[in-house]
């Protein structure tokens, strides 16, 4: 057996040196020295850096609250004084944001901004005037730079003693003195995040009551124009062709009145199918178990109603729960592919709660295209709430949860139509 000499010495054994681990002058150390760097990291040399900027912008802001909003608080008595102490406020607010960019900067503080106040909607200068006067942003900013001043002086003393003399502990001590900065911002600077939100949610839930409003309105032109509307225009035309056969050809004019009253029927019960969807009249008259047991009938499966409330909502949320109950029939009729269905309406404390079920295919989602997305918008629009339970396979369970508000409007009266009937 022969082996070759560079395999032989690809697996005989090499004596490693033995080299010191450390010292000058070792052999085989070639790696590099390590790099020259600062001692502090970026975030301590930001926090110095607000630190040393406190007193000469806290010397900024209690001039101006001093100078400006002080000389306007003392000729509130005159003529001038509201509208300068309004236009310090103004003032105080851009210095707030200007505050609030540094904290985020310098602080690494996550400060939300307000929300701008609503001049625009003013109905005229002094209302304009009052929402700036009454605004608790601005005040808390005026608050926070009266009292900056002895804060900013005594962080920019102990700062500048610390870079020179107790420099190794600057970075503890730039930390603690941030971190009361940060208090200071977040407790005056920052808007309540619970005001901030609500307000957020409430102006979201307008503009979804008001594109419903506007669907519903565009809905209910386009029925009317091309239901109703359309039959009563051939009813005129088929009266007016037998007016004019009525002498000539009675026997044709009577069967064209025979097709006319039968047109009416139509256009009468398009009508109410039509105030049905506004808002029913066995709704207004009997409340939500018949209602609800009206729109189960009108299903294609079989739908069992349970109805347990001790009394009737306020209208505005019972006819939010009958067309929330109403759509997702509809959905288990169009999509379900059930069997039977079933719908439970109770009352919990203050909350109205509507669970509708079935044993079909489930899969439902809300935004798959059947009108879920816009039930939930509905329901949030007042402060309701909408969970879809429909795990592929089934079955699928739809809660909806409402705000109880007592019914303080009297029950109206069927009208002529339904009354005729």
């Amino acid at each position: 057996m022969t082996v070759s000499k560079a395999a032989s010495t690809a697996v005989r054994p090499r004596a490693v040196p033995v080299v010191p681990a450390v010292g000058p002058g070792a052999p085989g150390r070639d790696e590099p020295l390590p790099r020259v760097r600062f001692a502090y990291d970026p975030q301590t040399w930001k926090e110095i850096v607000h630190l040393l900027t406190n007193l000469p912008l806290s010397v900024v802001g209690f001039v101006y609250v001093m100078t400006v909003l002080f000389t306007g608080a003392t000729l509130t008595l005159t003529v001038v004084g509201l509208p300068l102490l309004a236009l310090g406020l103004l003032g105080a607010r851009l210095m707030g944001r200007f505050e609030r960019g540094r904290a985020r900067m310098l602080l690494a503080v996550r400060v939300d901004e307000p929300s701008p106040l609503p001049l625009r909607r003013a109905g005229n200068v002094f209302q304009g005037m009052w929402l700036v006067l009454k605004d608790p942003v601005a005040w808390r900013t005026v608050l926070y730079d009266f009292i900056r001043l002895p804060w900013g002086i005594l962080t920019f003393a102990v700062t500048m003693v610390s870079l020179f003399v107790l420099w190794p502990v600057l970075p503890f001590l730039a930390r603690g003195l941030t971190n009361a900065d940060r208090a200071m911002v977040r407790a005056l600077l920052c808007p309540s995040d619970e005001l901030e939100r609500r307000i957020a949610e409430l102006e979201s839930d307008r503009g979804i009551v008001v594109d419903t409003a506007a669907a519903d309105l565009r809905r209910i032109e386009r029925d009317l124009h091309d239901g109703a509307q359309a039959r009563l225009v051939n009813l005129a035309m088929g009266l007016g062709l037998a007016k004019e056969k009525l002498l000539e050809d009675p026997d044709a004019a009577s069967v064209m009145v025979e097709e006319a009253h039968g047109e009416v029927k139509l256009a009468l019960q398009e009508l109410r199918d039509l105030a049905r969807g506004i808002h029913p009249a066995v709704l207004t008259d009997r409340g939500l178990d018949a209602a609800l047991s009206s729109v189960a009938s009108r299903c294609t499966v079989p739908v069992q109603v349970t109805a347990e409330l001790p009394a009737r909502p306020a209208p505005a949320i019972e006819g939010i729960a009958y067309f929330t109950v109403s759509e997702l029939l509809q959905n288990v009729s169009k999509h379900s592919g059930a069997r039977s269905a079933s719908v439970d309406v109770w009352r919990v404390e203050n909350r109205l709660l509507i669970q509708v079920s079935d044993d079909g295919r489930g899969g439902a989602r809300l935004d798959g295209g059947s009108g879920m997305r816009g039930l939930a918008d509905r329901l949030g629009a007042v402060d309701g709430l909408f969970i879809v339970d429909s795990p592929v396979g089934g079955p699928t369970t739809v809660t909806a949860e409402l705000p109880w508000r007592d019914r303080t409007e009297p029950t109206g009266q069927a009208g002529p139509a339904e009354q005729a009937e």
